[in-house]
């Protein structure tokens, strides 16, 4: 798939792996919707930079927990750029929620976000990305495969993810793609201590922690790769295989 002057909108784009993605797509010459949420000077941040490189850009508030916020979105972007080739499902919640204690309000808010959210842009954007021939990358998580006591409302989402990206790369085709990625711990968590990294890099096999470039190259070689659809690449150094 050729890239360069075609138009990518990336949600949750003001931090994290979201603002990486949208980086790495503006480096390849793509023009980028930068979705935020809360992280408004964040997505600022991200727009800015690519704008310093060279790049086209533009930010894009929406409250994705609403479900009327995704076609609006969509229309916005369209109507600001024209067209839309690749829509990258990044934005999510984790929220940990340690079983006996979850509640409805925490389960709607992890759904909606989470999985509700990108079925609904993959729904609205599904006319443009037919027309372009373009492509869906939806950002799941190691969580989907594995069973973490503490965060099982987030683990279903992210199945639901994996399970969404073969379902929309079946009713898509051929016109679409469809692919997810499902990273490990590339980005630790603010309030890990040196200990927790440390344990995280000696049970991995690779005995390292990931880096948000690990994610964009894999989205970079999706979206290079046209014969691929209805997978989700797993990005955790090998801690899937531990057991």
């Amino acid at each position: 798939m050729e890239l360069r002057g075609r138009t990518a909108l990336v949600t949750g784009a003001g931090h994290r792996i979201g603002r990486a993605i949208a980086e790495a797509l503006a480096a390849r010459g793509m023009r980028v919707a930068v979705h935020y949420n809360a992280s408004a000077r964040g997505a600022s941040e991200t727009r800015a930079h690519i704008v310093a490189t060279g790049g086209e850009a533009e930010t894009f508030a929406a409250n994705l927990t609403l479900g009327d916020a995704a076609p609006a979105l969509i229309s916005a972007v369209i109507q600001r750029f024209g067209a839309l080739d690749v829509l990258v499902n990044s934005a999510a919640v984790m929220l940990r929620t340690p079983f006996g204690e979850i509640t409805a309000e925490q389960w709607d808010d992890i759904m909606s976000l989470n999985l509700r959210a990108p079925l609904l842009l993959s729904q609205a954007a599904a006319p443009h990305l037919r027309a372009a021939h373009g492509a869906i990358v939806n950002i799941a998580d190691l969580a989907a495969f594995e069973t973490w006591p503490a965060y099982i409302p987030h683990g279903i989402s992210k199945a639901g993810v994996v399970h969404m990206t073969r379902s929309l790369a079946r009713v898509l085709a051929p016109e679409v793609r469809v692919a997810g990625i499902a990273p490990g711990a590339v980005l630790l968590p603010d309030n890990w201590s040196e200990g927790d990294a440390s344990h995280l890099r000696d049970t991995t096999p690779l005995h390292r922690e990931g880096s948000p470039e690990d994610v964009t190259r894999t989205v970079l070689f999706i979206l290079d790769s046209d014969y691929l659809t209805g997978e989700t690449i797993i990005v955790d150094g090998g801690r899937h295989v531990r057991r």
